[in-house]
């Protein structure tokens, strides 16, 4: 019983290794991820925001991207505007029951998005029908539109300007080198936007020389 569940783990973790060692080696990838991470660092510099979703394992990594750019990734910088569509459950509830499930993220994104903004749509499959509506609501907005899907996402690409279909065809293994690259977009902004005074328009104070003035 023991050596089978051993067997599991080694095997998961292989699988996983093997998935992130195709990225590595696949140049076209490479250069579309930077590619990618130019433009956030583009909007962000020019005062717009990052707006992600997806669903289930995808809304989790939606969140949890959005928050390396608000909080901090490894650096101390001023926050990132970025905003996963995907916490607000009175929203979420009221527009599918009112709009279907499909409008969730597409009616949030064009209360929410503007020209300049980046839309990130996460869909493992490829096929999911609320992050393909967010994504062509987000094109027709005049967002950049970036879509992070497995091998199989050929359904997606026609609303992404930039698809990254990461070379993998099971769930578990395609949601970790998602995440591995929202680190790698995260770490690429942060390194440059941290050696700057200010990001965009809106000059901000850190925490930490907020606090002395709140105190005084």
């Amino acid at each position: 019983m023991a050596q089978g569940r051993t067997d599991i783990v080694e095997n998961s973790i292989r699988q996983s290794i093997d998935a992130k060692q195709a990225l590595l080696q696949d140049k076209g990838l490479v250069n579309l991820i930077a590619a990618v991470a130019d433009e956030l660092i583009h909007a962000l510099r020019g005062g717009h925001k990052i707006l992600l979703f997806g669903n289930g394992g995808s809304a989790a990594d939606a969140q949890h991207i959005a928050a390396e750019f608000v909080g901090r990734f490894q650096l101390e910088r001023p926050p990132l505007a970025a905003l996963a569509l995907t916490t607000n459950s009175s929203c979420l509830t009221g527009i599918a029951n009112d709009y279907l499930y499909e409008n969730v993220f597409a009616r949030q994104v064009e209360a929410l998005g503007s020209k300049g903004d980046v839309a990130v749509g996460i869909s493992t499959s490829g096929r999911s029908l609320s992050v393909l509506k967010g994504l062509g609501s987000a094109k027709a907005i005049g967002m950049v539109t970036v879509a992070l899907t497995g091998s199989d996402g050929e359904h997606i690409k026609g609303q992404a300007q930039y698809s990254i279909c990461v070379p993998a065809d099971a769930t578990p293994r395609i949601q970790e080198v998602h995440l591995l690259i929202g680190h790698i977009l995260s770490e690429i902004a942060e390194r440059e936007l941290a050696s700057h005074d200010g990001v965009g328009t809106r000059q901000q104070a850190s925490l930490g020389q907020l606090v002395p003035k709140l105190r005084q």
